[in-house]
Order: C-alpha cells, then structure tokens, then sequence
C-alpha cells in the first residue's frame, strides 16, 4: 500500500508535508546543486527585510551539545534586490514546491511594506511573518510574538496587504504559546509555525567573552524539539488553523511527534547544515512508515497522538467593581 503523502493546507496542494525553514536555505537557489528542491513539500526563504543587511559580527554560529547557536543578524540583499533577483529566479525554476517569503523588520510599518511590495509578483505562494524581531519603542521595544498588542497589529496590517496565504511564526519563550496562538488567528493568519529559536548564551570558560560575536543568539536543534511539539500540542487546542511544526528535526520520528501533536506540515532546519539532504530523506522515512502501519493518508496522523488535554486558558481578571468610597472625588 502506498501512502499519500499530499495534503491541501492554506487552500494550497503541497506534494508533502516536509518544508525547508527560513534560515537554512537562502533563497533556494543556494541550495540547488545539493537539494532537489522540487521534491520537497516546500521552503521559506530567507528573511526579507526593507534595507540590506549584512548582518551581525563573526563568528555568528556555535555548535554545542545537542544543539546550535547562532546570531545571523537577518543578514539579506534588502527588499528591491530580492524583488528584482530572487523573485525572479523562484519564478523560474521552482514549480512544484510550495514557497514562502519570510518577512522580517524592527517597525510595524516595515512588514507592512514588504508584503505589500511583492504581493503582486510571482513566484511564491505566501508570507510567513517572523515575528521575533524586537519591536519599536512605541510598543515597547519586545518582540512582536511576546507584545499582545504589537502580535495583532502587525497581522492585522498584513492581513489587509495580501489575500495570499499568510503564516505567523511564534517564538518558543512565550509564557502562554497558547494564547498568542489565538490572538494570531484572530487577527487573521491563515497558520503559525511553531516555533523560532531559543534564546541562549554560551561562553568560552578561556576567554571569558561570548562564544558568538553579537553574544546571545538563538539555540536550534535536537535540543529545541521537544519545546517545539510542546508549542503545536498548547496551540492546538486554541486555535482552528493549520500548523506548521519546526525545531529539531532531523529524522523521520522527529517530523512524526510534530503531525502526530497536531502540525499538518513540518520544517527541516538546523539538520541541513550537517546534511543537506536530511529534508528528503524523512519524505522518504515517512512513505516507509506510512506502508509498515497501514496508513493511507498522511493527513490521518495530523493530532493522532493520544494527549492529555491541554491546560484552559486562565481566566480574564474581571475589574475591581467601584465602591462608592472610591468614587469619590480625590
């Protein structure tokens, strides 16, 4: 018997559910001597921000047990010259694979501009919003992912920029995943990957200075998985849109805890730097355990796992009622 492997997500036909993450694979084209791409269920590109970035300062990666460090700095050509380069060649080359633009940027209104300049371009199906970027002063410099209002005025704002699928990627040290989930939804994202990296530190004990030169970075890898399946198990429960499960997968049995939790779709990341080809290999892992189980559809084992009910959201704190002491003029 032979598994299906496709599904329909964000009213989009993906081949399969296996995806490359933002980050770790350009723009494709990087990637096209060493990936057949067009095997793949999808990719993200690189994040897209309004000016060019060179980044932060090297080194930008450290590896460490189980997991990697790194402080890239949204390092990108800018949004004309991937408008007038990368576009392009996506356009021409990929067909098959689903694509996405990860936007980035620092202002409300620089999200807002980037999906706006290349909504009317082809060559890609949709957004995916990286949302970890720290946000302006106005709303209080956090990331947008962890500021309630900044999360749903930058969906919001998008969301009346474009009709293509639009993807919201929430970072992994949120207090209440659960709740941003919701908040992210109802200001209408079409589905959330979950999740961004880590934050984290490591230090050089010879040295005493940051083993990265910007210092912190974000933690990727194994390490990160089971705080990913964690964030698609919360969400899950809140939210009605599809997920996209990401962090630390590396085989077969890692992108199955993420379906199997509730991710429709899954994103290779950290594992294609050691092996490019790590994306293919789990489409391959997954049609082998879709014979051996007897499974027809792969979509049938998308929240098959048999969970705990999640936790109810806390309740809103109603206000104090006024007594009529304190109603009183001061």
């Amino acid at each position: 018997m032979s598994v299906d492997l496709g599904q329909k997500v964000f009213g989009l036909d993906f081949q399969n559910p296996v995806l490359l993450a933002a980050g770790t694979c350009g723009f494709g084209m990087e990637l096209r001597d060493v990936t057949d791409l067009e095997a793949l269920g999808g990719f993200v590109t690189k994040s897209v921000t309004v000016e060019p970035r060179h980044g932060n300062a090297a080194p930008r990666v450290a590896e460490l047990e189980g997991a990697m460090l790194n402080s890239i700095g949204l390092a990108n050509p800018g949004l004309d010259a991937v408008r007038r380069e990368q576009i392009p060649w996506l356009r021409d080359n990929v067909k098959r694979a689903r694509v996405f633009v990860s936007v980035a940027g620092h202002r409300l209104d620089e999200y807002v501009r980037i999906v706006a300049t290349l909504d009317d371009d082809e060559g890609f199906d949709g957004f995916e919003l990286n949302l970890s970027c720290p946000n302006d002063a106005r709303l209080g410099g956090r990331p947008f992912s962890l500021d309630a209002e900044a999360l749903t005025e930058v969906v919001e704002r998008a969301r009346r920029r474009t009709e293509r699928p639009l993807l919201v990627k929430l970072a992994p040290n949120d207090p209440d995943i659960g709740e941003s989930a919701w908040r992210a939804q109802e200001a209408g994202a079409d589905g959330l990957t979950l999740v961004n990296t880590l934050p984290g530190l490591v230090l050089d004990t010879e040295t005493r200075r940051p083993a990265l030169g910007a210092g912190s970075g974000g933690l990727s890898g194994p390490a990160l998985r089971a705080v990913g399946v964690y964030s698609v198990w919360r969400s899950r429960s809140r939210v009605r849109i599809p997920l996209v499960g990401v962090g630390g997968i590396s085989s077969t049995a890692d992108a199955l805890q993420y379906l199997l939790a509730g991710a429709s779709l899954v994103q290779v990341g950290t594992a294609s730097f050691a092996d490019p080809g790590t994306a293919e290999r789990v489409i391959r892992g997954l049609r082998r355990c879709g014979r051996s189980h007897g499974v027809e559809r792969i979509e049938d084992l998308v929240g098959a796992a048999q969970l705990p009910a999640a936790p109810a959201p806390a309740p809103v704190a109603e206000p104090a009622a006024e007594t009529e002491e304190a109603s009183w003029p001061k």
